[in-house]
């Protein structure tokens, strides 16, 4: 356990680095106010113990102190009551009374807002129900024998289909049918679907396009995960670490392979707390040099989705985990909405 004024050298040592992105030396930390006018000698002792126990590293004998995983760690469990800036929280909350009320737009604003705020690449995923409910369904005629089926499930989600039956089929008998499928199926999933098709009597072509939404449904079910929305790769590619390095190659892999949000997510993950994990903490070894601080957001059991910032542990995470916490509260009320639904979140900045 950190002696007070040892936790105080470390943290001096991971913000001064964080800002600066080069090693620390112990006269930086002995002329910082903090210190109290210290001895250099007694400021390099203690940065010794902090070395001998894996807080931070050195890159050679004369250089300055580096922080370690295990320092970032100790510095991030330090940090307490964390708020966004008043001006910061306004701006995000104007400029979301500025979009349309589509899921689309919020996610883009969110993705492109929280990599401006932090300077890293920010992720963010569509809210997804752990098992789609049918929400209404409306066919439409493309020819005599062809039609697009519209599929609303929960969530203000659509999914489109074509379908071919084997007889022509007008639009009035579309209507009639989609009808007889809204009054029979509303806020089913899609097993309940199919006990219902049991129950009632339908036609081939009823039947027909009973059999495409289960199907529809079942794979919005089996999608792990839909392709996120992701900004900030350009201010990544700015950090010192990345700008003349290669380490940025296994991760644009990630990203093009669209896998990266695989890669982050923990295994397990609690909804409405913000987890942050630390270089080789993460599972994947492809972004073992990096932290990612995540959280998800919307109602449990009916939409969740997730945010998330990608960066170098050298991350400025006092002003990344309030700002992610914030934004994911913002989403989360904004998926209530969807549902008609008021919530209160309290929130758990744990970390992993």
């Amino acid at each position: 356990m950190l002696t007070s004024r040892a936790e105080d050298i470390l943290k001096l040592i991971v913000t001064r680095y964080i800002d600066q992105a080069t090693p620390v030396p112990s006269q930086v930390i002995a002329d910082d106010p903090v210190m109290g006018g210290i001895s250099s000698a007694t400021i390099r002792n203690e940065m010794a113990l902090l070395e001998q126990q894996g807080y931070v590293t050195r890159p050679h004998t004369s250089a300055g102190s580096v922080p370690s995983d295990k320092g970032y760690r100790a510095y991030v469990e330090s940090l307490k009551d964390m708020r966004l800036a008043l001006t910061e929280q306004r701006l995000i909350s104007h400029l979301f009374h500025q979009v349309e009320k589509e899921t689309e737009q919020w996610l883009g604003l969110t993705a492109t807002l929280l990599a401006r705020l932090v300077r890293n690449i920010a992720i963010v995923t569509m809210p997804k129900t752990p098992d789609c409910k049918f929400k209404h369904v409306e066919v439409v005629s493309l020819q005599e024998t062809t039609a697009l089926i519209v599929l609303v499930i929960h969530g203000a989600k659509v999914k489109q289909r074509l379908i071919t039956f084997d007889e022509a089929l007008h639009q009035p008998s579309l209507t009639a049918i989609s009808n007889k499928l809204n009054e029979a199926f509303p806020s089913l999933n899609r097993h309940q679907i199919k006990n219902k098709i049991t129950e009632i009597q339908m036609s081939p072509p009823e039947q027909q396009i009973a059999d495409y939404l289960i199907e529809m449904m079942q794979a919005e079910d089996e999608q792990e995960y839909e392709e996120p929305y992701l900004d900030g790769m350009h201010f990544m590619l700015n950090q010192p670490e990345f700008a003349h390095s290669e380490r940025m190659q296994e991760l644009m892999e990630l990203v093009e392979q669209k896998s990266l949000l695989k890669a982050i997510i923990p295994d397990e993950i609690a909804r409405h707390s913000i987890h942050v994990i630390i270089g080789k903490e993460n599972k994947a070894e492809a972004i073992q040099g990096y932290s990612v601080v995540i959280s998800q957001y919307g109602l449990p059991h009916e939409a969740v989705g997730t945010i998330g910032v990608v960066g170098p542990t050298r991350m400025p995470y006092s002003q990344t985990i309030p700002t992610v916490d914030y934004l994911s509260m913002i989403l989360s009320g904004l998926v209530a909405g969807l549902y008609g639904k008021e919530i209160t979140i309290k929130r758990d900045t744990g970390n992993q």
